[in-house]
């Protein structure tokens, strides 16, 4: 059997959102991945002090979201691992569960990228996947040469995808929410119908 090339998208997803949708499909299409995988985070340690809604929401609600496409999965990882969560330590899972041989593409945004240099045992995670950055509103493309300087190796693992950009936040979602606006064009119908019958965001707070 030949090599599998697969996507991984990680997030707080709280909620998951068009914007999500819109940046696994075009990986998917343009990077010529069997499947995106989507990984809700547990304990987001750059995001500690924030709070944050429970897992078990943010996870149904992906579960909803990407129902209609049938080359999107979803993990509870990260759900399930006790502590903080670490890309590479779900990197290392993945690629233990779905083949070390299989290639690995982890899907991130410019502000992530921009942060590597903060994240557990980012030299080694640059030699097990490949980085595909895809542009995030409100920041500059990734300093490629500065990050090499902090990551060294990095640059032979980014993949820079320049893919439309999406006015879609979760923040600017929750608010609405609290606002009692409509979602409409900004979360699929599915995840709409769940926020609004579980009650989330009210308070505009993730919670």
């Amino acid at each position: 059997m030949g090599v599998v090339n697969y996507g991984v998208l990680g997030g707080t997803f709280d909620p998951v959102h068009n914007g999500h949708i819109a940046i696994a499909r075009e990986a998917k299409e343009r990077l010529d991945l069997s499947y995106v995988v989507f990984v809700p985070a547990g304990i987001p340690w750059l995001k500690s002090d924030a709070p944050i809604t429970p897992a078990e929401h943010r996870l149904e609600m992906v579960k909803r979201a990407i129902k209609p496409y049938p080359y999107f999965q979803v993990s509870r990882l990260e759900v399930d691992r006790p502590g903080p969560s670490y890309t590479i330590d779900t990197v290392v899972e993945l690629k233990a569960r779905f083949g070390d041989k299989n290639g690995l593409f982890f899907l991130l945004g410019w502000d992530a990228l921009s942060q590597l240099c903060r994240w557990q045992r980012a030299s080694e995670l640059v030699k097990m996947c490949r980085l595909v950055a895809v542009p995030r509103r409100g920041f500059a493309p990734p300093d490629l040469s500065a990050l090499e300087r902090e990551v060294p190796g990095v640059l032979q693992s980014i993949i820079l995808l320049d893919i439309p950009q999406m006015d879609i936040s979760a923040t600017d979602i929750r608010d609405r929410v609290a606002r009692s606006l409509s979602l409409a064009g900004l979360v699929p119908g599915a995840v709409e119908k769940y926020i609004r019958e579980r009650g989330l965001y009210r308070n505009s707070t993730g919670s």
